[in-house]
């Protein structure tokens, strides 16, 4: 039985009641048109459960844009969803084309802050976001009761005497759901070994992020990057309104998967609308690094949930800690998290499963 529209349905009486499934949800394809977006491939998919989102393959298949029930949930920044063509390798340039969004995927070869490693230099958070899909399709179909949308793709992060990775990634949802599953298989197609730095960068927003907001944090220990940070860790999961010069903070959870190999973590606001929250849920193992981000500044107001397999210092401080991981050639590695929706009355279980955890 499918929840929908404050009812269970059974698959044959919904069919019943709509010429084309599309009335009530599904995925459209949509090309960007104007100014620095133009040519941005996209695709729009809605869930019938008050879930909309946009996959940008022309970004890595990463999502941009994200609402439930009209309100947005991930922040947008100025800049707009840039095309991969104006990509900005050198320094801080990537941040000339960080559109926000709901993931943003950081890598594949570095990580964090520039660094120059081994006498090569390396920009901010990589080129992953900024790698157009290959193969990029759309599947929707009933199987076993369920209708389920999936969307596909490859992406090769890839040099001529140099790295070549391939990454394989599945986007899936379902007809009456509030989660989206990112799945990402990277393999090493070259015959060298090469390093692989991967961080997913889940940015919420307003009105979701707003006073009264809190993070619920699997987190045994909480410690700040930098001394920049220091002075707000004991409130790391604190939300208020913007503020007018607020220097960002970046925080590392200190956990431990649960019996299951996950973790989850969540940003809640209990003001809005009877209650809302946005919960990450990931492989805990294969991503071991919890990492948040806090800016709660006066236009650039976003709260980073952050699962990685780094920290985000940079390549060269990631190698010198001796925790820098590596492909070997041929080796395959496969990581995913997911992102749901809580409403009101599943509150209190999301706040008890990420306290149980602890």
């Amino acid at each position: 039985m499918l929840p929908l529209f404050g009812r269970r349905w059974d698959p044959k009486d919904l069919r019943a009641r709509v010429g084309d499934l599309a009335q009530v949800a599904g995925a459209t394809r949509v090309v960007l048109a104007d100014g620095s977006e133009a040519g941005v491939e996209a695709i729009d998919i809605r869930t019938g459960a008050g879930l909309r989102f946009l996959v940008l393959p022309s970004r890595g298949l990463d999502i941009a844009d994200a609402e439930f029930e009209g309100m947005p949930l991930a922040w947008r920044s100025h800049t707009g969803r840039v095309h991969p063509a104006f990509y900005d390798p050198r320094g801080t340039g990537w941040l000339r084309g960080f559109y926000g969004g709901l993931m943003v995927t950081c890598g594949y070869l570095t990580a964090g802050v520039p660094s120059v490693d081994e006498g090569q230099e390396w920009g901010q958070h990589g080129r992953a976001s900024y790698i157009p899909a290959e193969d990029a399709s759309v599947e929707q179909g009933w199987e076993e009761g369920i209708h389920r949308i999936t969307v596909r793709g490859r992406m090769r992060e890839a040099a001529v005497f140099g790295e070549f990775l391939v990454v394989r990634r599945t986007i899936s949802t379902a007809l009456g759901s509030r989660s989206i599953r990112i799945e990402d298989e990277i393999e090493n197609a070259a015959s060298q070994p090469t390093p692989l730095m991967l961080l997913y960068h889940v940015n919420l927003g307003f009105p979701l992020l707003d006073d009264g907001g809190e993070v619920l944090s699997p987190a045994r220990t909480v410690r700040p990057r930098d001394a920049a940070a220091a002075p707000g860790v004991s409130a790391y999961m604190k939300v208020h309104g913007p503020v007018r010069g607020y220097a960002e903070q970046v925080f590392y959870h200190d956990i431990e998967p649960g019996p299951d190999g996950t973790a989850e973590v969540a940003l809640v606001n209990r003001r809005l609308r009877g209650g809302l929250a946005l919960s990450v849920r990931y492989d805990a193992k294969a991503l071991p690094r919890l990492i948040q981000w806090k800016m709660l500044g006066e236009g650039t107001y976003v709260m980073g949930l952050e699962p990685a397999n780094c920290l985000v210092e940079g390549r060269a401080a990631e190698r010198a800690r001796g925790t820098l991981q590596v492909l070997a050639p041929g080796e395959t590695r496969r990581f995913w998290i997911e992102l749901s929706v809580a409403t009101g009355d599943e509150l209190p279980a999301l706040q008890s499963r990420i306290e149980r955890s602890r």
